[in-house]
């Protein structure tokens, strides 16, 4: 181990990254460019202006590798706020005009990539996310390999399972859910093959165009964290499937839990009795819990979105035992106190690692997209239980107990350092390791054109 605590790679790669344009997509993300970067490799980070303003910093590092910061400025679209890069940008109904812009930085890109080629500084890889079909594109077009950048595995064999049980057809048409779906889960599926913006395209659609061009599929989790279900998602996908590790916050990344001591959330729970606080990490305020809370007499901390109407930030509202913040909340200095003793969550999959770090059970209210999947997997590790809609979630001591035991389980799988880094090592160094033969055809639309000429497992 090198003294930033990541092993020495055998030559050092450039690497280009492209997350999506949401910050729990853009921090864990940027979070892998900082651990590369300490392994000697040069990593090219990509996103658009304002989302890279507003980016924690990172560490310089003395391996000789380093992270470029590249903007490429968003293109206008009609109907999307000024400003707004990202999804914290950008209310709900204006969600397709982002996809719109997302979808018109294929042409950047692809520009980008070639001068690069051109200029000599050819990537070793390109990271794309899941819905980056012009990433991936651009890279298969130019003979570089791309690795397609996956949620959980837990959404791709959930994805999978509702696909084999409903058309597209009846996901896009149909006005109510199967009686055996509830309504939130039916309308967080049917989004996902829903027409957005003016191209047409659906997310899933994006994602399989991505998967398509891609060389393999990588994925921010590793088997101890899913079981089975991550060699099931390697099956259904098609394509070799990598883990990453889990990517928990490095402490000195720029979200530790040692940054923000002077924060005023952080000096409210030096104030509250040791695991006395449930934290409630939620995006918007449901009246109904928090006065359940409050009658309850739990104490709380509930981080809240401002709403785009609120100019203040701070403190916005404050309960006999709770307190609401609709400011910016440092969420790892939070998970981190020992005052608090429970995390009430949407169950993202940045939330989920940074809670089961510090070993919090988890009280789960899933909404869509990837938090249903997340949710059932985590039930299924007893750690927390999901909240069932329009009743009340009551623990038991003993169950209380339990849920704590398993939390502290997977609190050690995430905090497993020797292991989420090897999971990086082998990313490019033992896991699977593809040589390529490139054909130049010049009269052709897509002239470069590469066959995978072997693949070697790391299965023994």
């Amino acid at each position: 181990m090198d003294a930033e605590g990541s092993s020495p790679s055998p030559s050092s790669l450039r690497i280009i990254i492209c997350p999506w344009l949401a910050f729990g997509h853009l921090l864990p993300y940027l979070e892998l460019a900082d651990r590369l970067a300490s392994r000697g490799h040069r990593v090219t980070y990509i996103s658009t202006p304002r989302n890279i303003a507003r980016l924690p910093p990172h560490r310089h590092h003395t391996t000789g590798g380093a992270i470029d910061l590249v903007t490429l400025p968003l293109p206008p679209v009609d109907g999307l706020p000024d400003g707004a890069e990202s999804t914290n940008d950008v209310p709900a109904d204006k969600l397709p005009h982002l996809w719109d812009a997302f979808d018109r930085l294929a042409a950047p890109f692809a520009n980008f990539l070639a001068a690069a080629c051109v200029a000599g500084k050819r990537p070793d890889w390109i990271l794309a996310d899941t819905f980056h079909h012009w990433a991936a594109a651009a890279a298969h077009d130019h003979g570089v390999p791309c690795a397609l950048l996956q949620p959980t595995a837990a959404v791709i064999t959930a994805t999978a399972a509702m696909i084999t049980a409903i058309s597209d057809e009846q996901m896009t048409t149909r006005n109510s859910p199967p009686v055996t779906m509830p309504k939130y889960k039916w309308e967080s599926d049917a989004a996902m093959f829903t027409p957005l913006g003016l191209s047409g395209l659906s997310i899933a659609r994006r994602c399989s165009m991505a998967l398509e061009k891609s060389t393999i599929a990588a994925m921010r989790s590793c088997p101890e964290w899913e079981l089975d279900t991550f060699t099931m998602a390697s099956n259904l996908l098609g394509k070799p499937l990598v883990p990453l590790g889990l990517l928990p916050p490095s402490p000195d990344g720029g979200r530790g839990a040692g940054m923000h001591r002077d924060h005023a959330i952080v000096r409210w729970l030096d104030a509250q009795p040791t695991k006395s606080v449930v934290y409630v990490a939620l995006g918007k305020l449901v009246h109904e819990l928090a006065l359940g809370l409050d009658i309850a007499g739990t104490r709380f901390l509930w981080a809240l979105r401002k709403p785009a109407d609120v100019t203040e930030d701070g403190e916005s509202a404050k309960k006999s035992y709770g307190h609401v913040s609709m400011g910016w909340v440092p969420q790892v200095a939070v998970l981190a106190h020992g005052a608090v003793g429970a995390f009430l969550t949407h169950c993202g999959r940045n939330s989920l690692i940074e809670g089961l770090m510090y070993g919090h059970p988890l009280v789960m209210l899933p909404i869509f997209g990837d938090q249903g999947p997340n949710a059932r997997l985590m039930e299924g590790r007893k750690v927390g239980l999901q909240v069932p809609r329009e009743e009340t979630v009551m623990v038991e001591e003993g169950s209380r107990r339990v849920f704590v035991e398993n939390a502290k389980k997977m609190q050690e799988i995430v905090t497993d350092t020797e292991l989420q880094e090897r999971y990086i090592d082998e990313f490019f160094f033992s896991h699977p390791v593809f040589s390529f033969s490139i054909e130049i055809d010049a009269s052709s639309s897509s002239p470069v054109r590469f066959n995978p000429v072997c693949f070697i497992s790391n299965e023994t």
